[in-house]
């Protein structure tokens, strides 16, 4: 249908409707304005309303603990994609739909005032055109009765006998000159009237419905393109719609995470001291004068051998108080000044291997302090991937760098993944040494400096890695003492002896605790356990001895910290071998 047929009477209501139509589009502008801003205020309050309950720094460690926190953490990282979904939805339609509204508001402005120019200047054409046929129909009028008149008297004067031949003869020409004046106005007047009436018919049938006709294309185009616009609206949210679909279903799956038995064990995990439950208090017998010693937990007196003087613990302990010290206690003096530094320096080493913890706690933290280590291994490790096949590009393309100048940083790094091995192998022997059950030996040793200070070394050299099938990397061989120092009054020295010469140098000194706990050989070393060795070991410099994969001996001494353990072998021959080479078993064990 066709609005220059059926509307050929309605140009000012058409007129009038083309303006609503523009109106609605910028009211429409309005509207995706206001609904880009609510989207947006939307996802930023709900943005604000994440970081509000996001977990701070120091909280993050203990979300992770708990299903529920670290569950509730997921959903507030889905809510904060889905606030970044309804951004998505503003920015589109601002950066499409809008801007589309807005250049179809100025096309249809330019497009109705080109059309209603046009139907004006039609409107003014038929104007002119019937004001023409009103003018000639005047005129028309005029001349007719001016040509009556003059027929009335001519009349009036060829009737009256009064009047001259001469002045008939005049009033009859005046006649004559009218009736052809009112004959050309009728002609003009008819001419008029058809060209007017076709102009008219050109107007209502042919001019008009072509400006109609463009008014109507005009209003279809805004509608075809609203409607364009709201279906492009709603694929924009469909397109998100997916996206929304996943943050919730993360939510559901997040909710699915949350257990309450793992969260009962974590905080068992967490909080768990590892300390036994207290025994029984004992009962205090004032009447008896031997009053029980409640020091220890268990409530029973004290070892007598820990108090026994003369124990080859004790007397090693005082050989080197009497000495300054050996090993690492070498480095001081034997004054007050230097206890201080040694109770400082354990104090420190203490809180380095976190012993200052409850034992499950302290357990938890080594494992973490070994994974960090072992991630900067990883890290450092590729690194030196990287440049050593860097390297090798440059050899093969000097033209691309030289080779040399990458020497320094691998070797740096090297260096960097040794120091970071040795703090590794160190936290592993802490973790070691809290996992070993205590032997006989280690409980003798109740110097304070000996304990903590062979504890450390011992579980560094413990803990060395090596390769699947190949024996770890041996700890330093065992020092040789001098014989000046197993000549100190009323002591002996179990420990790292050179030969049988100084031990037989030395019987002369240790006659009197000879008869210590356990059965001493002809040389006052006790056998405490047996060993079969792991792997194949060359002994090395004066002190070691060799030995074969799967080869029994005897255990004479426990490793004191140094990595190395006194044996003797079947042919009677005797020395250190490295601790890691060997599995041990002592007595004591088929005791307790």
């Amino acid at each position: 249908m066709s609005w220059g047929t059926e509307l050929w009477d309605q140009y000012d209501t058409i007129a009038t409707h083309t303006q609503k139509g523009i109106d609605f589009c910028e009211r429409f502008t309005h509207f995706l304005k206001d609904r880009c801003s609510i989207e947006l205020k939307y996802a930023s309050e709900l943005k604000k309303l994440v970081k509000s309950y996001q977990p701070k720094k120091k909280e993050e460690e203990e979300y992770q603990q708990y299903s529920w926190a670290a569950r509730f953490w997921d959903v507030l990282k889905e809510l904060h994609d889905l606030a970044g979904q309804h951004e998505v939805i503003a920015e589109n339609t601002q950066g499409q739909v809008l801007k589309d509204v807005q250049s179809l508001i100025s096309e249809m402005k330019q497009q109705r005032r080109k059309d209603l120019q046009d139907g004006a200047k039609v409107q003014d054409q038929l104007k002119e055109s019937l004001a023409k046929l009103d003018k000639s129909r005047r005129n028309y009028e005029k001349a007719f009765k001016m040509a009556e008149k003059a027929t009335d008297d001519y009349r009036k004067a060829d009737a009256d006998i009064n009047l001259s031949r001469a002045e008939v003869e005049k009033t009859r020409n005046m006649m004559m000159i009218k009736n052809n004046q009112c004959d050309e106005s009728k002609n003009e007047y008819a001419a008029q009237l058809q060209q007017t009436n076709q102009h008219q018919r050109d107007h209502y049938t042919q001019q008009m419905p072509s400006v109609f006709q463009q008014m109507q294309s005009m209003e279809e185009n805004r509608i075809n393109k609203i409607k364009s616009m709201v279906k492009q609206i709603a694929d924009i949210e469909r397109s998100v719609v997916p996206i929304i679909n996943t943050c919730i279903d993360g939510m559901v799956k997040a909710s699915d995470g949350i257990s309450a038995e793992e969260d009962s064990k974590a905080v068992i995990d967490k909080y768990k001291s590892g300390f036994p439950i207290p025994a029984d208090i004992p009962f205090e017998d004032l009447s008896n004068s031997s009053v029980i010693d409640t020091s220890n937990a268990n409530g029973t007196p004290k070892n007598s051998l820990d108090n026994r003087k003369g124990t080859v613990s004790d007397k090693k302990k005082n050989r080197k108080d009497k000495k300054g010290g050996g090993g690492l206690f070498g480095i001081f003096t034997s004054s007050k000044a230097t206890i201080n530094k040694i109770i400082g320096l354990l104090g420190e080493e203490s809180k380095e291997d976190f012993s200052d913890l409850p034992p499950n706690q302290q357990r938890k933290a080594l494992n973490r302090k070994i994974d960090e280590f072992k991630k900067e291994i990883a890290r450092e490790t590729a690194e030196r991937e990287g440049m050593l096949k860097m390297k090798d590009v440059y050899v093969n393309n000097p033209a691309l760098g030289d080779p040399n100048a990458l020497e320094k940083k691998i070797e740096e790094n090297a260096q960097k993944i040794d120091s970071l091995q040795a703090e590794m192998r160190k936290y592993q022997g802490y973790l070691a040494n809290m996992d070993a059950k205590p032997s006989p030996v280690g409980q003798r040793r109740n110097s304070l400096s000996d304990d903590s200070i062979s504890q450390s070394s011992t579980n560094m050299e413990m803990s060395q890695t090596s390769l699947p099938g190949q024996p770890p990397v041996a700890a330093n061989e065992p020092e040789v003492y001098t014989d000046e120092e197993f000549e100190e009054e009323g002591t002996v020295e179990i420990r790292k002896k050179p030969d049988k010469k100084a031990i037989d140098d030395e019987e002369d000194h240790v006659g009197e605790f000879e008869h210590a706990e356990g059965d001493f050989d002809e040389e006052g070393f006790p056998v405490i356990g047996t060993c079969r060795a792991l792997y194949i070991y060359e002994a090395g410099n004066e002190g070691s001895v060799a030995m074969t994969e799967g080869e029994e001996m005897f255990v004479l001494e426990q490793d004191q910290g140094d990595g190395w353990t006194r044996v003797r072998k079947h042919d009677n021959s005797e020395g250190f071998v490295p601790t890691s080479y060997i599995q041990c078993h002592f007595y004591d064990q088929d005791e307790v």
